[in-house]
Protein backbone atom coordinates (compact mmCIF):
# COMPACT_ATOMS: atom_id res chain seq x y z
CA UNK A 1 0.00 0.00 0.00
CA UNK A 2 1.11 3.27 -0.65
CA UNK A 3 -0.05 4.65 2.79
CA UNK A 4 1.66 3.23 5.93
CA UNK A 5 -1.78 3.02 8.33
CA UNK A 6 0.45 1.16 10.67
CA UNK A 7 2.46 3.90 11.91
CA UNK A 8 2.16 4.71 15.10
CA UNK A 9 2.30 8.53 15.63
CA UNK A 10 2.45 10.63 19.43
CA UNK A 11 -0.36 12.82 19.33
CA UNK A 12 0.21 13.82 22.95
CA UNK A 13 0.67 17.45 24.15
CA UNK A 14 -0.39 18.79 20.59
CA UNK A 15 -3.80 19.82 22.18
CA UNK A 16 -5.44 17.19 20.73
CA UNK A 17 -9.09 16.69 21.83
CA UNK A 18 -9.09 12.62 21.59
CA UNK A 19 -5.71 12.73 23.45
CA UNK A 20 -5.11 15.47 25.77
CA UNK A 21 -8.93 15.67 26.97
CA UNK A 22 -8.73 12.95 28.49
CA UNK A 23 -7.32 10.66 31.41
CA UNK A 24 -3.66 9.65 30.15
CA UNK A 25 -4.17 5.85 31.30
CA UNK A 26 -7.34 5.35 29.07
CA UNK A 27 -6.88 4.33 25.53
CA UNK A 28 -8.56 7.28 23.43
CA UNK A 29 -10.96 5.45 20.50
CA UNK A 30 -13.74 7.84 21.19
CA UNK A 31 -13.81 11.38 19.21
CA UNK A 32 -14.29 10.93 15.64
CA UNK A 33 -11.12 11.79 14.04
CA UNK A 34 -8.60 9.47 13.60
CA UNK A 35 -4.75 8.49 14.28
CA UNK A 36 -3.49 8.33 10.75
CA UNK A 37 -1.36 11.26 8.81
CA UNK A 38 -3.07 13.61 7.15
CA UNK A 39 -2.45 12.87 3.96
CA UNK A 40 0.86 14.56 1.91
CA UNK A 41 -1.02 15.86 -0.67
CA UNK A 42 -2.84 18.25 1.89
CA UNK A 43 0.19 18.84 3.97
CA UNK A 44 2.22 19.53 1.31
CA UNK A 45 -0.55 22.24 0.10
CA UNK A 46 -0.27 23.92 3.39
CA UNK A 47 2.82 24.43 3.81
CA UNK A 48 3.27 25.76 0.52
CA UNK A 49 1.25 28.31 1.70
CA UNK A 50 3.13 28.89 4.74
CA UNK A 51 6.12 29.64 2.65
CA UNK A 52 4.57 33.30 1.80
CA UNK A 53 5.30 35.70 4.26
CA UNK A 54 1.71 37.18 4.76
CA UNK A 55 -1.36 35.61 6.23
CA UNK A 56 -4.38 37.40 5.25
CA UNK A 57 -8.42 37.43 4.60
CA UNK A 58 -8.78 34.51 2.17
CA UNK A 59 -11.87 34.18 -0.67
CA UNK A 60 -12.17 31.38 -1.91
CA UNK A 61 -12.06 30.83 -6.14
CA UNK A 62 -13.83 28.78 -8.39
CA UNK A 63 -11.39 26.19 -8.23
CA UNK A 64 -13.01 25.23 -5.17
CA UNK A 65 -16.38 25.03 -6.23
CA UNK A 66 -15.02 23.17 -9.15
CA UNK A 67 -13.65 20.63 -6.89
CA UNK A 68 -16.79 19.76 -4.97
CA UNK A 69 -18.57 19.80 -8.76
CA UNK A 70 -16.33 17.58 -10.23
CA UNK A 71 -16.51 15.24 -7.04
CA UNK A 72 -20.38 14.89 -6.38
CA UNK A 73 -20.59 14.21 -10.16
CA UNK A 74 -17.73 11.69 -10.63
CA UNK A 75 -18.58 10.19 -6.99
CA UNK A 76 -21.92 10.17 -6.82
CA UNK A 77 -23.34 10.77 -10.37
CA UNK A 78 -25.42 13.64 -8.35
CA UNK A 79 -24.73 17.25 -11.54
CA UNK A 80 -25.00 20.36 -9.13
CA UNK A 81 -23.47 23.91 -10.61
CA UNK A 82 -21.00 26.28 -8.68
CA UNK A 83 -24.11 28.46 -7.40
CA UNK A 84 -25.56 25.37 -5.77
CA UNK A 85 -22.68 25.65 -3.02
CA UNK A 86 -21.64 27.59 -0.50
CA UNK A 87 -18.95 27.22 2.58
CA UNK A 88 -19.37 26.49 6.35
CA UNK A 89 -16.65 26.38 8.62
CA UNK A 90 -18.17 22.92 10.42
CA UNK A 91 -21.52 21.18 9.84
CA UNK A 92 -22.60 21.32 13.39
CA UNK A 93 -22.84 24.86 13.04
CA UNK A 94 -23.95 24.81 9.40
CA UNK A 95 -26.83 22.64 10.67
CA UNK A 96 -27.62 25.22 13.38
CA UNK A 97 -27.08 27.82 11.21
CA UNK A 98 -30.03 26.51 8.82
CA UNK A 99 -32.20 26.13 11.93
CA UNK A 100 -31.45 29.91 12.91
CA UNK A 101 -32.86 30.56 9.13
CA UNK A 102 -35.55 28.31 8.17
CA UNK A 103 -37.11 27.17 11.49
CA UNK A 104 -38.95 29.47 13.96
CA UNK A 105 -38.57 28.78 17.92
CA UNK A 106 -41.02 26.61 19.49
CA UNK A 107 -41.20 24.88 16.27
CA UNK A 108 -40.50 20.09 16.11
CA UNK A 109 -37.41 19.28 14.50
CA UNK A 110 -37.43 15.67 13.83
CA UNK A 111 -34.13 13.44 14.98
CA UNK A 112 -33.69 9.60 14.46
CA UNK A 113 -31.75 8.47 17.27
CA UNK A 114 -29.68 6.93 18.33
CA UNK A 115 -27.81 9.59 16.58
CA UNK A 116 -25.14 11.90 16.34
CA UNK A 117 -25.77 13.94 19.96
CA UNK A 118 -24.96 17.66 19.03
CA UNK A 119 -28.55 17.18 16.05
CA UNK A 120 -30.41 17.05 19.84
CA UNK A 121 -28.28 19.93 21.49
CA UNK A 122 -28.74 22.07 18.25
CA UNK A 123 -32.84 22.04 18.21
CA UNK A 124 -32.81 22.70 21.76
CA UNK A 125 -30.48 25.51 21.69
CA UNK A 126 -32.32 27.22 18.74
CA UNK A 127 -35.20 26.94 21.13
CA UNK A 128 -37.13 24.53 19.59
CA UNK A 129 -38.59 20.88 20.62
CA UNK A 130 -36.93 17.75 19.45
CA UNK A 131 -39.16 14.92 18.13
CA UNK A 132 -37.69 11.34 18.28
CA UNK A 133 -38.01 8.59 15.99
CA UNK A 134 -36.31 5.84 17.26
CA UNK A 135 -34.48 3.55 14.87
CA UNK A 136 -35.63 -0.54 15.23
CA UNK A 137 -32.73 -2.98 15.36
CA UNK A 138 -32.91 -5.98 13.25
CA UNK A 139 -30.27 -8.40 12.91
CA UNK A 140 -27.75 -5.88 14.06
CA UNK A 141 -28.63 -3.14 11.83
CA UNK A 142 -30.73 -0.06 11.99
CA UNK A 143 -33.97 0.27 10.08
CA UNK A 144 -36.53 3.41 10.11
CA UNK A 145 -40.01 2.58 11.82
CA UNK A 146 -42.08 4.75 8.95
CA UNK A 147 -45.15 4.27 11.01
CA UNK A 148 -43.61 6.03 13.72
CA UNK A 149 -42.05 8.44 11.41
CA UNK A 150 -45.14 9.84 9.21
CA UNK A 151 -47.12 9.73 12.84
CA UNK A 152 -44.79 12.11 14.38
CA UNK A 153 -43.26 14.15 11.12
CA UNK A 154 -46.78 15.46 10.63
CA UNK A 155 -46.13 18.49 13.06
CA UNK A 156 -42.48 18.78 12.72
CA UNK A 157 -40.89 21.74 10.67
CA UNK A 158 -37.41 19.83 9.70
CA UNK A 159 -35.94 16.43 9.38
CA UNK A 160 -32.23 16.53 10.78
CA UNK A 161 -31.15 13.36 8.96
CA UNK A 162 -27.61 11.53 9.07
CA UNK A 163 -26.72 9.73 5.79
CA UNK A 164 -24.78 7.82 6.23
CA UNK A 165 -25.63 6.76 10.10
CA UNK A 166 -23.54 7.90 13.05
CA UNK A 167 -23.16 5.85 15.16
CA UNK A 168 -24.55 3.35 13.83
CA UNK A 169 -22.97 3.17 10.31
CA UNK A 170 -26.19 2.09 7.92
CA UNK A 171 -26.00 3.14 4.77
CA UNK A 172 -29.39 3.99 3.77
CA UNK A 173 -30.34 2.47 0.39
CA UNK A 174 -32.74 4.29 -2.59
CA UNK A 175 -35.72 2.70 -1.20
CA UNK A 176 -35.84 3.81 2.27
CA UNK A 177 -34.43 7.33 0.83
CA UNK A 178 -37.31 7.78 -1.56
CA UNK A 179 -40.25 6.52 1.88
CA UNK A 180 -38.40 8.93 3.62
CA UNK A 181 -38.84 11.77 0.92
CA UNK A 182 -42.62 10.89 0.05
CA UNK A 183 -43.34 11.22 3.81
CA UNK A 184 -41.54 14.46 4.07
CA UNK A 185 -43.07 16.26 0.91
CA UNK A 186 -46.23 15.07 1.89
CA UNK A 187 -46.04 16.78 4.48
CA UNK A 188 -43.44 19.89 3.28
CA UNK A 189 -40.62 18.85 5.71
CA UNK A 190 -37.31 20.67 5.14
CA UNK A 191 -34.88 18.14 4.95
CA UNK A 192 -31.24 18.32 6.71
CA UNK A 193 -29.22 16.29 5.45
CA UNK A 194 -25.55 15.34 7.59
CA UNK A 195 -23.64 13.26 4.78
CA UNK A 196 -19.73 13.87 6.20
CA UNK A 197 -19.16 10.02 6.13
CA UNK A 198 -20.59 9.90 2.92
CA UNK A 199 -17.23 9.46 0.98
CA UNK A 200 -16.25 6.73 3.63
CA UNK A 201 -18.64 4.24 2.31
CA UNK A 202 -17.60 0.98 2.05
CA UNK A 203 -16.93 -0.46 -1.62
CA UNK A 204 -19.73 -3.28 -1.23
CA UNK A 205 -22.38 -0.33 -0.36
CA UNK A 206 -23.54 2.96 -2.49
CA UNK A 207 -24.04 6.10 -0.68
CA UNK A 208 -26.89 8.08 -2.00
CA UNK A 209 -27.68 11.49 -1.46
CA UNK A 210 -31.05 12.43 -0.31
CA UNK A 211 -31.30 15.33 -2.80
CA UNK A 212 -30.64 12.99 -5.54
CA UNK A 213 -33.33 10.73 -4.72
CA UNK A 214 -36.40 13.18 -6.54
CA UNK A 215 -37.12 16.40 -7.97
CA UNK A 216 -39.38 16.77 -4.20
CA UNK A 217 -36.25 16.13 -2.54
CA UNK A 218 -34.02 18.23 -4.12
CA UNK A 219 -36.16 21.23 -4.15
CA UNK A 220 -37.06 20.52 -0.06
CA UNK A 221 -33.38 20.12 1.14
CA UNK A 222 -30.17 21.09 1.93
CA UNK A 223 -27.19 18.80 2.26
CA UNK A 224 -23.84 19.43 3.98
CA UNK A 225 -20.67 17.86 3.08
CA UNK A 226 -16.93 18.06 3.96
CA UNK A 227 -13.67 16.42 3.34
CA UNK A 228 -12.53 17.19 7.09
CA UNK A 229 -13.45 12.98 7.95
CA UNK A 230 -12.39 11.93 4.98
CA UNK A 231 -9.11 13.26 5.13
CA UNK A 232 -8.39 13.34 8.61
CA UNK A 233 -8.21 17.16 8.58
CA UNK A 234 -11.47 18.25 10.61
CA UNK A 235 -9.10 20.93 12.49
CA UNK A 236 -8.67 22.94 9.37
CA UNK A 237 -12.44 23.47 9.56
CA UNK A 238 -13.47 22.72 6.27
CA UNK A 239 -17.40 22.20 4.82
CA UNK A 240 -19.80 22.80 2.21
CA UNK A 241 -23.54 22.74 1.88
CA UNK A 242 -25.26 22.35 -1.28
CA UNK A 243 -29.07 23.85 -2.09
CA UNK A 244 -30.81 23.09 -5.64
CA UNK A 245 -33.79 25.30 -4.39
CA UNK A 246 -32.70 28.86 -5.40
CA UNK A 247 -34.75 30.43 -2.88
CA UNK A 248 -33.37 28.61 -0.11
CA UNK A 249 -29.92 28.74 -1.33
CA UNK A 250 -30.24 33.07 -1.98
CA UNK A 251 -31.73 33.11 2.05
CA UNK A 252 -29.36 30.69 3.37
CA UNK A 253 -26.38 32.33 1.36
CA UNK A 254 -27.73 35.99 2.59
CA UNK A 255 -28.62 35.20 6.27
CA UNK A 256 -24.83 33.76 6.20
CA UNK A 257 -23.17 36.65 4.71
CA UNK A 258 -24.89 38.77 7.10
CA UNK A 259 -23.71 37.15 9.96
CA UNK A 260 -20.06 36.52 8.63
CA UNK A 261 -20.41 32.91 8.53
CA UNK A 262 -19.43 32.28 4.95
CA UNK A 263 -15.79 32.60 5.08
CA UNK A 264 -12.88 30.41 5.53
CA UNK A 265 -9.70 31.08 7.24
CA UNK A 266 -6.42 31.06 4.79
CA UNK A 267 -6.11 27.21 4.80
CA UNK A 268 -9.67 25.97 4.86
CA UNK A 269 -10.15 25.44 0.71
CA UNK A 270 -7.48 23.08 1.03
CA UNK A 271 -8.89 19.75 1.96
CA UNK A 272 -11.44 20.26 -1.28
CA UNK A 273 -9.26 21.39 -3.36
CA UNK A 274 -6.36 19.15 -3.13
CA UNK A 275 -8.33 16.15 -1.71
CA UNK A 276 -11.41 16.08 -4.39
CA UNK A 277 -8.86 14.60 -6.88
CA UNK A 278 -7.63 11.09 -8.18
CA UNK A 279 -4.91 11.37 -5.43
CA UNK A 280 -7.82 11.61 -2.71
CA UNK A 281 -9.54 8.67 -4.21
CA UNK A 282 -6.44 6.42 -4.45
CA UNK A 283 -6.03 7.60 -0.41
CA UNK A 284 -9.85 6.82 0.65
CA UNK A 285 -9.75 3.26 -1.40
CA UNK A 286 -6.36 1.95 0.99
CA UNK A 287 -7.92 3.73 4.12
CA UNK A 288 -11.13 1.78 3.97
CA UNK A 289 -8.93 -1.18 3.08
CA UNK A 290 -7.14 -0.67 6.06
CA UNK A 291 -10.46 0.12 8.24
CA UNK A 292 -12.07 -2.56 7.41
CA UNK A 293 -9.07 -4.84 8.33
CA UNK A 294 -9.83 -3.43 11.86
CA UNK A 295 -13.59 -3.97 11.82
CA UNK A 296 -13.36 -7.54 10.91
CA UNK A 297 -10.79 -7.70 13.76
CA UNK A 298 -12.98 -6.46 16.38
CA UNK A 299 -15.78 -8.85 15.07
CA UNK A 300 -14.26 -11.86 14.76
CA UNK A 301 -12.79 -11.59 18.57
CA UNK A 302 -15.74 -9.73 19.99
CA UNK A 303 -17.30 -13.02 18.32
CA UNK A 304 -15.05 -15.57 19.65
CA UNK A 305 -14.24 -14.36 23.09
CA UNK A 306 -17.36 -12.37 24.27
CA UNK A 307 -20.25 -13.88 22.71
CA UNK A 308 -22.39 -11.80 25.03
CA UNK A 309 -21.08 -8.47 23.10
CA UNK A 310 -22.69 -7.84 19.75
CA UNK A 311 -21.02 -5.21 17.12
CA UNK A 312 -23.09 -3.19 14.20
CA UNK A 313 -20.87 -3.97 11.39
CA UNK A 314 -21.03 -0.34 9.56
CA UNK A 315 -21.29 -0.29 5.94
CA UNK A 316 -19.23 3.43 6.27
CA UNK A 317 -16.85 5.42 8.13
CA UNK A 318 -14.48 4.53 10.98
CA UNK A 319 -16.90 4.10 13.70
CA UNK A 320 -18.18 0.94 15.84
CA UNK A 321 -21.36 1.03 17.30
CA UNK A 322 -21.06 -1.89 19.79
CA UNK A 323 -23.74 -3.45 22.08
CA UNK A 324 -22.65 -4.39 25.48
CA UNK A 325 -26.56 -4.80 26.87
CA UNK A 326 -25.56 -8.88 26.69
CA UNK A 327 -23.65 -8.58 29.92
CA UNK A 328 -26.97 -7.13 32.32
CA UNK A 329 -25.10 -4.36 32.90
CA UNK A 330 -26.94 -0.97 34.31
CA UNK A 331 -25.45 2.25 32.74
CA UNK A 332 -23.17 3.05 35.80
CA UNK A 333 -21.41 -0.44 35.45
CA UNK A 334 -21.21 -0.53 32.30
CA UNK A 335 -19.14 3.07 32.11
CA UNK A 336 -17.08 2.19 34.96
CA UNK A 337 -16.31 -1.32 32.91
CA UNK A 338 -15.33 0.40 29.99
CA UNK A 339 -13.47 3.10 31.70
CA UNK A 340 -12.18 1.98 34.82
CA UNK A 341 -11.93 -1.38 34.43
CA UNK A 342 -10.67 -2.24 30.84
CA UNK A 343 -9.36 1.44 30.82
CA UNK A 344 -11.02 2.58 27.45
CA UNK A 345 -11.96 5.94 26.21
CA UNK A 346 -15.35 5.58 24.05
CA UNK A 347 -18.34 7.54 23.95
CA UNK A 348 -21.10 6.33 26.11
CA UNK A 349 -24.52 5.13 24.17
CA UNK A 350 -26.85 7.14 26.05
CA UNK A 351 -25.51 10.36 24.30
CA UNK A 352 -26.81 9.66 21.61
CA UNK A 353 -30.14 9.12 22.66
CA UNK A 354 -33.11 6.81 23.48
CA UNK A 355 -31.78 3.24 21.79
CA UNK A 356 -28.57 4.16 22.44
CA UNK A 357 -28.64 2.53 26.51
CA UNK A 358 -26.02 -0.65 26.63
CA UNK A 359 -23.76 1.07 23.22
CA UNK A 360 -20.63 2.36 23.45
CA UNK A 361 -19.49 3.83 20.02
CA UNK A 362 -15.63 2.97 19.42
CA UNK A 363 -13.22 5.19 16.85
CA UNK A 364 -11.44 2.35 14.65
CA UNK A 365 -9.43 5.04 12.22
CA UNK A 366 -6.51 3.99 14.44
CA UNK A 367 -4.04 1.84 14.04
CA UNK A 368 -3.98 -1.73 13.78
CA UNK A 369 -1.42 -2.15 17.42
CA UNK A 370 -4.24 -0.33 18.69
CA UNK A 371 -7.17 -2.33 17.61
CA UNK A 372 -5.41 -5.54 19.27
CA UNK A 373 -4.27 -3.44 22.55
CA UNK A 374 -8.17 -2.74 22.85
CA UNK A 375 -9.40 -5.92 22.25
CA UNK A 376 -6.98 -7.00 24.89
CA UNK A 377 -8.01 -4.71 27.12
CA UNK A 378 -11.71 -5.35 26.67
CA UNK A 379 -11.31 -9.62 27.23
CA UNK A 380 -9.29 -9.66 29.68
CA UNK A 381 -11.91 -7.10 32.50
CA UNK A 382 -14.36 -9.31 30.11
CA UNK A 383 -13.30 -12.00 31.89
CA UNK A 384 -12.83 -11.19 35.34
CA UNK A 385 -16.15 -8.84 35.52
CA UNK A 386 -18.62 -10.56 33.22
CA UNK A 387 -17.93 -14.16 33.52
CA UNK A 388 -18.47 -13.68 37.56
CA UNK A 389 -21.10 -11.13 37.31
Amino acid sequence: MKYNFDETIDRCHTDALKIDAVREDLLPMWVADMDFKTPDFIMDALADRCKHPIIGYTVRTNVWHDAIVNWCKSQYSWIIKRENIGFVSGIVNGIANALHCFVKPGSKVMILPPVYHPFRMIVKADGCEVVNCKLLIKNERYYIDYDSFEKHIKDCKALIFCNPHNPGGRVWSLDELRHISEICNKYNILVISDEIHCDLTYPEFKHIPYATVSEEAAQNSITFMAPSKTFNCAGLSSSQYIILNKSYINQFAEYLESNEFNMGHVFAYFPAVKGFTQEGKEWISELLQYVEGNVKYIYDFINRHMPKVKIMIPEASFLVFIDFRGLGFDHDKLVDFIKNKAKLALNDGEMFGPGGEGFMRMNVGTPRANIVQAMKQLYEDYNSEVINF
